[in-house]
């Protein structure tokens, strides 16, 4: 009819039909304030890279450190069971020249009691003159005990205090050297087990630092990084405590 407008043609082609979806393609400056939109964990991302390589340098430093004393106890530790060995050697040796000493005071005393019995002076004087001199503070002593006629008095010289051997002290003494040396190697092997340790501790940090920078999601990898930092400061809390060679 003259005069009246369709509504069908006044409606604009970009206007959907009610219950239609558009097909207008959305802009591209639409498009990118949906897909472009930054990440809430991309402003770590600078910070993660720096404390990353910042660990990685610490712990490649401290790993490096823990190799080196590693080898330096473990030198130490052989040293010492070196040494060790050398003065039980000594002290055996020591041990057993006090051993023959004892028995040729054994002997020596044997036969002046016999001759003694014997009421052989000659004999007495003979065997007496060629006591050692460190047996003849202990037999001088055990005489003024009055033996024959003291029941109380000890059997023998050999059981009075006087009656000692310099080379049985000298074993003893190298015994105890030789045992103090083997402790000293026991920890010196145990400070380089814990080295070692601590280097497969860096290790590890080495290796956490390595893939954390192959993954695309930030929050992965602030978890490794913040894993790295605890297992660094485990490392270098132990390295603080353990002795340096």
């Amino acid at each position: 009819m003259p005069g009246k407008e369709n509504p069908q043609f006044n409606r604009s082609d970009s206007e959907p039909e009610p219950g239609e979806q558009s097909t207008t393609p959305v802009s591209q400056s639409n498009r990118g304030s949906f897909i472009d939109l930054p990440s809430r964990y991309d402003r770590f991302e600078p910070l993660a890279e720096f404390i990353a390589t910042f660990v990685l340098a610490l712990a490649t430093v401290a790993a490096a450190w823990s190799g080196y004393q590693a080898s330096r106890w473990g030198g130490v530790q052989s040293t010492s069971y070196s040494q060790a060995g050398a003065l039980r050697t000594e002290s055996i040796r020591a041990s057993t020249t006090a051993g023959q000493l004892t028995q040729i005071d054994i002997g020596l005393f044997t036969n002046w009691v016999n001759s003694y019995a014997s009421e052989q002076q000659n004999l007495v004087d003979f065997y007496q003159d060629r006591f050692r001199p460190d047996f003849l503070p202990a037999f001088e002593a055990w005489l003024e005990t009055d033996p024959v006629n003291n029941p109380d008095a000890p059997k023998s010289p050999f059981a009075m205090p006087e009656y000692s051997l310099p080379e049985m002290e000298e074993s003893q003494v190298l015994e105890q050297q030789a045992s103090q040396k083997f402790d000293e190697g026991q920890e010196a092997n145990q400070t380089s087990d814990n080295y070692v340790f601590m280097t497969i501790i860096f290790a590890s940090v080495l290796f956490l630092g390595g893939i954390q920078s192959r993954l695309k999601s930030i929050p992965a990898r602030l978890i490794i990084v913040l894993f790295s930092i605890l297992t660094l400061s485990y490392g270098l809390y132990n390295l603080i405590v353990y002795p340096v060679y």
